[in-house]
């Protein structure tokens, strides 16, 4: 059974047993955004308790700082590289069906991250793991937008942004003592059954259904192929800077940007459909501003995990608690964010939780050796609600913004900007920790420099903020 909209109410069998949820949420939609949420949760609970582990990772596969950045990087280039492809072909070949490829992928490959026995092993893991979330990403967000219509729409996507900052919040609590009492590898081991419940529900609950509203179009495997090529020497270019080689990498990683757009410009089936970018203002700036977002604010959760470890000297569980307070208050104001940007332009909402996260991040710019742990979790409480208010609302003027058939472009668009954003995030760091800290162990020798790397660092999240909350006020109404 095919939609190509938004999906009425009809019964479903074992409804009464799986899909009571939020009121005013029965029947098909309920079951849907039960699954997507559920989905929605695993990936962001991974990611969050895996940082909390980095450092004993790292001491137990004896790994460089700027190596163990790569468990976390190499995940996000995956995420980066197939968010966007995955989004169009699930727009072509059936959402559910590349949702539920991609939950299976997510999950095989947490078994196997359980059990890798080297660094390199474990890198090329986090990898493919990234494969399975991408597909989940891109498809959930779209499924969603395709069942609710634009009155419930922002609430729908708020639910689901809370599920993601649930993931978060529970990570560093529960990482920290899976990490301390089970070793790290449990933390990959809790989500099989985790995953395997989310197959069953799709299987048993979803039967039928499906949404393809581009059936019939190709998929532009060369441009993919320049894609990511590109974004691929991009990261690696910027993990190894100061190099030579690293310029060289990013400088022909623009130049293939640059190519795949000339690209899609001109084939019939684009990956990306480039006039999007072009005569959407709401679209191409709403996505500008989830790439700064993400850009200036993914790495503090890895930052403040290996200095509240390193320097603070505290044990895993107890980094995870300080790390905690940020996701605590996302989940606790996602939802209502969502719903708010059902009533009032998307652009207010979101705008307004940008400069709340600028006001955060220049708290921890005075970061120090000294710094005591209640004003840690004053900044992590500003960011939080920061965080809120932005990415329900800018979430929910992308998925606004476009036509139905490409409700799976738009979705992976989302995805896209975010994980682009974390990857330069992350790449900021490598750069700026091989220059100032250099490829050595963190310990009691190295504190100084790292201080210094990261009070550099939280200085030009600040500024990338403020540049993002100007491109947020810049896009226009969207009503």
């Amino acid at each position: 059974m095919v939609y190509r909209g938004s999906l009425p109410y009809r019964p479903m069998t074992g409804q009464g047993r799986f899909c009571r949820i939020p009121k005013g949420f029965e029947g098909s939609k309920g079951c849907i955004l039960l699954i997507s949420t559920l989905a929605s949760f695993l990936p962001a609970f991974m990611g969050s308790s895996i940082n909390i582990a980095l450092p004993t990772i790292g001491r137990e596969f004896s790994m460089d700082a700027v190596l163990l950045s790569w468990v976390a990087t190499a995940y996000l280039l995956s995420l980066a590289i197939f968010q966007l492809p995955f989004g169009r072909m699930a727009d072509i070949y059936g959402r559910k069906r590349i949702f539920l490829l991609g939950i299976s992928i997510f999950t095989v490959f947490s078994l196997l991250s359980a059990i890798a026995i080297s660094p390199e092993m474990l890198i090329a893991f986090r990898f493919l793991h990234g494969v399975g979330s991408a597909m989940i990403f891109s498809t959930g967000v779209a499924i969603l937008t395709a069942v609710f219509p634009p009155g419930e729409r922002g609430r729908a996507l708020g639910i689901n942004v809370t599920a993601v900052y649930l993931g978060i919040s529970l990570g560093p609590v529960l990482g920290g003592i899976l990490t301390q009492y089970l070793t790290w590898r449990s933390i990959f081991l809790v989500n099989v059954p985790l995953g395997l419940a989310v197959i069953a529900l799709v299987i048993k609950e979803l039967g039928d259904l499906e949404w393809t509203e581009a059936g019939g179009e190709g998929v532009d495997l060369p441009g993919l192929a320049v894609y990511a090529a590109s974004l691929s020497a991009l990261i690696y270019g910027l993990s190894i800077m100061p190099a030579k080689e690293g310029l060289t990498l990013i400088i022909a990683s623009l130049a293939g940007i640059l190519l795949f757009l000339r690209m899609e410009e001109r084939t019939k089936s684009p990956l990306l459909d480039v006039a999007l970018f072009r005569k959407n203002r709401v679209f191409a700036l709403s996505n500008l501003a989830a790439l700064i977002n993400y850009s200036a604010t993914f790495a503090v959760t890895f930052l403040l995990s290996i200095y509240l470890q390193s320097v603070k000297g505290l044990e895993p569980h107890w980094a995870g608690m300080v790390l905690v307070s940020q996701p605590i208050v996302q989940t606790a104001f996602s939802s209502s964010a969502g719903a708010l940007s059902d009533r009032i332009e998307p652009r207010l909402v979101a705008s307004a939780g940008m400069g709340i996260t600028a006001l955060g991040l220049s708290l921890l710019a005075f970061i120090g050796a000294e710094t005591a742990l209640w004003y840690i979790v004053l900044t992590l409480v500003v960011l939080g609600l920061g965080f809120a208010l932005f990415s329900s609302p800018n979430t929910n003027a992308i998925m606004s913004s476009v036509e139905k058939r490409h409700y799976g472009l738009a979705g992976g668009m989302v995805g896209t900007m975010r994980s682009i954003g974390m990857m330069i995030s992350m790449g900021m760091v490598m750069v700026t920790i091989s220059s100032i800290v250099g490829r050595v162990a963190i310990g009691p020798e190295s504190q100084l420099a790292l201080l210094e790397a990261m009070r550099l660092l939280f200085s030009a999240f600040v500024f990338l903020c403020l540049a993002g909350t100007a491109a947020s006020l810049a896009r226009g109404r969207m009503r």
